[in-house]
């Protein structure tokens, strides 16, 4: 059984009784069922046709935070072999927010950057929800100069719902952290992709996403600021955040025809938590195919980051 959504409500239903009929019919029940499961099924999937049809970006939004979502670690173990972590930033400690290390990806080197939000309460807090400090920001460059040094392409996995702000973060500088990793981001001379497999959350996302090519999730979101805190700033009442949301323009379709984004991943119907292999093979593939892309350019790297950045939102 999946975790639904508020708007999934008319699929849980069909689906718990889907559940309850294949237990009788376990069980030894009389009557065969065969035929009203397989009903049910058909209905199911209609409904959640319907519900996935036209999301709101407020349900999107929903969808990006569903707790059953693939995360950063699922995208390692599945896409990339030989993964070695390094840990620390070399000046005040260890941030699990932020998995940095060096990978093979499909047989070729990669530095790979990805903020990882946990899946259950344990690993949750041991990764602070996927919010990262300074000292995360900070070995994230570490990561990059060491890519840059040794000419190896650069992998991006976004997925927070923006930078810790906690009076420590603060303390130990997080804005300059922030800054001065989207800043060695646009420095690399070596390709990069980003991919914002769930939120893509202001500063704290940007950090990292800053890359020759970024692709999103089909119900990914990627925003300057999280709906609630956008409505707690615009009307002073965080419970508006679905008009947030709408008025924000934080979904994939909408950010890739402001050129924000350069691609779009497809999500198995009813979300990637609903076919996690086949999300994860699609974004191999993307990331695959933007390298690609890249190798295939004769201009250096830093300009075209460069160009592409400075293009978003110009009309002429």
């Amino acid at each position: 059984m999946y975790n639904y959504l508020d708007f999934e409500k008319p699929v849980a239903d069909l689906e718990a009784k889907i559940v309850e009929l294949k237990k009788l019919s376990e069980d030894g029940g009389a009557v065969d069922v065969a035929d009203e499961i397989a009903r049910l099924e058909k209905r199911s999937r209609d409904a959640l046709r319907d519900a996935y049809r036209a999301l709101t970006p407020w349900q999107k939004a929903q969808v990006a935070r569903h707790p059953d979502r693939p995360h950063c670690v699922d995208y390692i173990e599945t896409l990339f072999t030989d993964f070695t972590p390094l840990a620390g930033d070399r000046s005040f400690g260890e941030d699990h927010a932020l998995l940095c290390g060096f990978a093979r990806f499909r047989g070729e080197p990669v530095a790979l950057i990805g903020q990882e939000k946990g899946t259950d309460t344990q690993s949750r807090l041991k990764h602070n929800f996927g919010m990262a400090r300074p000292e995360g920001y900070r070995k994230a460059v570490r990561v990059m100069e060491l890519a840059d040094r040794f000419g190896i392409p650069l992998i991006a996995l976004v997925d927070t719902a923006g930078a810790y702000p906690g009076i420590g973060a603060e303390e130990r500088g997080q804005a300059e952290a922030i800054a001065r990793s989207t800043s060695a981001c646009l420095r690399l001379r070596v390709p990069s992709v980003s991919v914002i497999i769930g939120e893509g959350g202001s500063g704290g996302a940007i950090a990292i996403a800053t890359a020759n090519k970024v692709y999103m999730l089909e119900h990914a979101i990627y925003s300057v600021i999280s709906p609630e805190g956008a409505a707690s700033i615009l009307w002073h009442d965080s419970t508006r955040a679905r008009d947030a949301a709408t008025n924000m323009k934080i979904t994939a379709q909408d950010l890739l025809e402001m050129r924000v984004i350069d691609g779009i991943i497809g999500e198995p119907l009813g979300g990637a938590h609903r076919g996690s292999e086949l999300v994860i093979e699609a974004a191999g593939n993307q990331i695959e195919a933007g390298f690609r892309e890249l190798a295939a350019t004769t201009q250096d790297y830093r300009e075209h980051r460069r160009e592409k950045f400075l293009q978003i939102g110009r009309t002429l």
